[in-house]
């Protein structure tokens, strides 16, 4: 496969898989303002920072704010109308590899979102077009599957998919659990914050399957066990990790490499350290420092996957533009 075609595969995934993260954590911020009495702000934050996002510069940072900054401001980079256009200008530079459905439902989708602005957003039905967006990802997804030969560009596809998929939760975990660790060690009030939590699994669409392992029993170590170490939910770190790996040989057999290239050994590292690592090791230990290690070797799986098969030197520029928005 031609490096390009590579290249404009893996990023119109991930862009596309940032977009429906960003509208996820949008959507389930928005839907908790209704219930939260306290702190509302501290959920903003949160967000922004699991996006790596900076504070927003000259404007009050509240709800509306944010929510027009992450939605349709296409000066902000991370924005869902910015990430859309990169996802669909990445599909057109291979019209020809991807199925005609895949283009129309993926342009679909973009002119949807260019069609709205924040002003008919926000005073109509936010959920609404939230939601839509959301299952426009995932109805292309599953077009993708289903229309798509699975050959090396499909399995460039899923890589980019959980590449991402992998450094957001892992930075969404990173954010909820440094908060509760610095109320611990500042003895301030460590009452569960079940709202915030609950938020945290819908964040990650996660909530009704946690809850057929753990029931309705919310608490941080069970969640950070089963967003992490779940070998069966979709959205679990160590399940993401195991579709990379089968992916990236996949790729490697169609490439001739016999002993697995660097990105292969990279993934199946991070891989084996999720099958085997135990919360409470990790407990013990220092979260933060796990969880940023994690988003550290997606990075280097990200430079390897470049380095093997896009055939052009390493752009340090590209990397910084997605790792920093992973």
């Amino acid at each position: 496969m031609l490096s390009r075609v590579a290249d404009s595969l893996y990023w119109m995934s991930r862009y596309l898989e940032r977009v429906e993260h960003t509208a996820r954590l949008i959507d389930v911020n928005l839907n908790q303002m209704l219930d939260q009495t306290g702190n509302v702000n501290q959920s903003w934050d949160r967000l922004l920072d699991s996006l790596h996002m900076p504070a927003l510069k000259d404007e009050t940072q509240d709800a509306y704010s944010i929510t027009r900054a992450l939605t349709f401001d296409a000066a902000n980079s991370s924005s869902i109308v910015s990430c859309m256009a990169v996802a669909r200008e990445n599909a057109q530079q291979v019209r020809e590899q991807i199925s005609s459905e895949m283009w129309e439902q993926l342009n679909r989708l973009y002119l949807h979102i260019k069609g709205t602005n924040v002003e008919k957003f926000w005073h109509s039905q936010p959920h609404r077009f939230l939601t839509r967006v959301k299952e426009g990802i995932h109805l292309f997804q599953g077009i993708t599957d289903a229309t798509m030969s699975h050959s090396e560009g499909w399995h460039f596809i899923r890589v980019g998919r959980f590449l991402e998929r992998t450094s957001a939760t892992a930075s969404l975990l990173d954010v909820h659990f440094s908060t509760l660790l610095e109320n611990r060690q500042d003895h301030e009030d460590t009452t569960l914050d079940y709202l915030g939590w609950v938020g945290l699994l819908r964040s990650c669409a996660a909530f009704e399957a946690y809850c057929k392992v753990y029931t309705a029993n919310i608490q941080p170590d069970n969640i950070a066990e089963f967003l992490l170490l779940n070998a069966e939910s979709p959205r679990s770190v160590r399940f993401a990790a195991a579709m990379m790996q089968a992916d990236l040989q996949a790729i490697a057999r169609s490439n001739n490499i016999h002993n697995g290239g660097r990105a292969e050994r990279l993934v199946g590292r991070l891989r084996a350290a999720l099958d085997y690592d135990q919360l409470d090791e990790i407990m013990s230990g220092s979260m933060h420092g796990y969880l940023e290690n994690i988003q550290r070797q997606c990075a280097q799986i990200h430079t390897a996957i470049y380095q093997t098969y896009i055939s052009y030197p390493f752009d340090v520029a590209l990397m910084s533009r997605g790792a920093s928005q992973a």
